[in-house]
Order: C-alpha cells, then sequence, then structure tokens
C-alpha cells in the first residue's frame, strides 16, 4: 500500500469510493493525531487503471512502556468487497502491516452490509455473508469491542420532501407540524455556540447513560469538521431558549447525524422532531443522497440499550441496515488475550474495589 501525503489528494481519491465515510477522511485523521493515534492515508492500486482500487485511513496507537501498539481502520477499508480477490490483497497487506508494525491486532470496521430491514423481516446480504466467513477462515475475530454502531436507520434523500413526510409515521409527521405552531424555531449554529451545545450534549450523556469525552475532544473536532466544510450545527429553539442541537457531519455522498443533544425543557413542544427533519431537508439541499441516522439497536427488544432512541428514529421510517461490525486480527493469541479480556477483567475490578 502506498502512503498519501496530502490532504487535497486524498480527499479526491476517496471520492472514487461510493461508500466514502467521514472516520476515512484526512479530516478525522489529522485530529486523531491530536488525541494519542497517528494517522496512516494509505492507497492500493492493482491493476493498469492508475484509480485506487482500495483505501485505509490506519489509525496506530502505541501503547505506553511497551514495544506494540494496536490498529484501526475506522469504518474501512474502502473497496468492491464484492471482488473476492480484491479482498484477498487488501486483508493480507493489512495483516503484514499488522505483523510489520507489531501490533496486538489490527481492527477493521468496514460498511460491508449483512442485512436490511432488520427491524422487520431481515433480508441477507450475500456479499456481508461472503466477507464474514472469509474473516473467519483467515483467523480474524469478531470484536468484542464494537467501536461504532453495527446498525443505522438511512434515509433516501433522492426522494422529494413530500414523499419523505408521506413514509414517515402520522404521528411523526404530527409531531413536526405541532413543534412549528408552538414556536419552536431551528436555525444554523456557528463555533460560538459549540460550548453551549457541548453542555447541553454532557447533560444528555448524563440522563441517558453514555459515556463521552472531555470537552475539548468535542471542541477540537466539530472545529474541524466545520473548518473544512463538513460539518453543520443546527439548533432548535423557544423564545431565544436552547432546546435540542445536531451536529451533522457530510462526506461523499452522505450525511450523518453524529452528534445529537437535547434538554428537558418545553418537551410537550416536540422540538427534536422539527430539529431532525430541517436536518434532514438540510442534507437534502446541501446535495447528499442518503441521510444517515447514526445508530440503531443491536437487537429490537426493549432491553437494548438503543430502544429510547430507536422509538424517535423509527418515526422517520428510514431502513434499517445492520453491518457486519468490526473484526480483529492478531499474529499474537496471548497478548490478544492479555490485552481484550484480561485487562478489561482487572480494570472492572478495581473499579468495584473502589466502589467498595
Amino acid at each position: 500500500m502506498q502512503e498519501v501525503h496530502s490532504a487535497d489528494e486524498w480527499n479526491r481519491l476517496l471520492a472514487a469510493f461510493p461508500d466514502a465515510h467521514p472516520l476515512q477522511s484526512w479530516t478525522w485523521g489529522a485530529f486523531k493525531g491530536r488525541w494519542g493515534w497517528s494517522a496512516r492515508p494509505l492507497i492500493l492500486q492493482v491493476n493498469e487503471t492508475h484509480q485506487p482500487q482500495a483505501a485505509a485511513l490506519l489509525l496506530k496507537r502505541p501503547l505506553p512502556r511497551l514495544p506494540y501498539c494496536i490498529l484501526y481502520v475506522p469504518r474501512g477499508p474502502l473497496l468492491d468487497y464484492g471482488d473476492a480477490r480484491l479482498r484477498r490483497i487488501v486483508l493480507n497487506q493489512l495483516e503484514e502491516i499488522a505483523r510489520r508494525e507489531r501490533a496486538i491486532f489490527v481492527k477493521i470496521d468496514p460498511a460491508v452490509v449483512q442485512a436490511y430491514d432488520l427491524d422487520s423481516e431481515p433480508r441477507l446480504s450475500p456479499t456481508g455473508a461472503a466477507v464474514r466467513r472469509e474473516l473467519e477462515e483467515r483467523g480474524w475475530r469478531f470484536s468484542a469491542d464494537q467501536i461504532q454502531f453495527r446498525n443505522s436507520v438511512t434515509l433516501d434523500l433522492t426522494l422529494s420532501e413530500e414523499e419523505l413526510l408521506a413514509r414517515m409515521k402520522q404521528k411523526t409527521r404530527y409531531n413536526i407540524r405541532l413543534a412549528g405552531r408552538k414556536g419552536v424555531a431551528i436555525r444554523a449554529g456557528s463555533p460560538d455556540d459549540f460550548g453551549s451545545f457541548f453542555s447541553m450534549y454532557a447533560a444528555t450523556a448524563v440522563r441517558d447513560g453514555f459515556t463521552i469525552r472531555p470537552q475539548a475532544y468535542y471542541l477540537d473536532i466539530w472545529s474541524q469538521f466545520h473548518a473544512a466544510g463538513q460539518g453543520h450545527l443546527l439548533l432548535a429553539e423557544y423564545e431565544g431558549q436552547l432546546l435540542g442541537g445536531v451536529f451533522l457531519v457530510g462526506y461523499g455522498r452522505q450525511a450523518i447525524y453524529m452528534y445529537g443533544a437535547s434538554s428537558e425543557l418545553e418537551r410537550p413542544r416536540m422540538p427534536n422532531y422539527l430539529l431532525q427533519w430541517e436536518a434532514i431537508r438540510w442534507a437534502k439541499a446541501a446535495g447528499y443522497t442518503l441521510y444517515d441516522m447514526w445508530g440503531a439497536p443491536d437487537e429490537f427488544v426493549e432491553t437494548d440499550r438503543m430502544w429510547g432512541v430507536w422509538r424517535f428514529k423509527s418515526g422517520f421510517n428510514g431502513q434499517v441496515v445492520g453491518h457486519i461490525g468490526a473484526w480483529d486480527y492478531s499474529s499474537r493469541p496471548t497478548l490478544y488475550w492479555l490485552y481484550t479480556v484480561a485487562m478489561p477483567r482487572y480494570l472492572a475490578w478495581l473499579r468495584g474495589k473502589s466502589e467498595k
């Protein structure tokens, strides 16, 4: 694989891939470089066309005081997964890089669909099944650490606004219109709003029970995506009071609802429904053809941690898409077990001791 050293060249090369994702962008790699990782944008050319056949933003994190590292390709590598020969070439190269870099493991998380319509009558993807089977045969393991969402909800933005509204559940359409009648206003945010958006995001994390990183982490990435023209903040307000916000990231053909926050104020006015609809309208007007609502339950049962979020997203009646998830390859099985099994158990035991 050949390393790319220019942001313009990397973004131009990624434009050749229909599933190019912001987590494979130069912006994301540069950002992660400020938070303990180093990024290597890699391109593979396997024929005489001089067009990229595969791409991988490879992140590397050294382990303190140890001669080892971990490697991660978030939402990648990018390639035609229906091409079995190309799959073998790319996996061979990633495995060789992992050995050469003394990696405990390399993790990949490609946007390979395993099944569609997971919430109703699932339709399996033959390509997804073939990729899973090949990974297992090569010794890759389905990762216990699924960093990104495996399942999500997507909307086809080639439809008209009228068609998108017609496909929604009646209650969702009603709530969108109710918010407008009740005086909820949606406006575009700016970097000056990032601090207040984070405060609401932190409060949402406490209320909904998910872990977040320090404020500086989010201010950094929101600022970088905004400066690159890839990030867009929308805020919902009532009489000047902040009620909710979404931070959208657009890349390639898709816009992703990557960060969202809401307050407990004025909830009967249904601000989040209008906010989400305006986010969809913005993405469509900006020329994106797919809207990714970024996350759905692993299992469609009420005990799933995403069930509350799913009840909201399901009203927009998008397609529920399940991916094959993250997979790990390691040529050092003992170190892999220590890092992924023994160390988490030990840290959990220490946390338990400290809470007594």
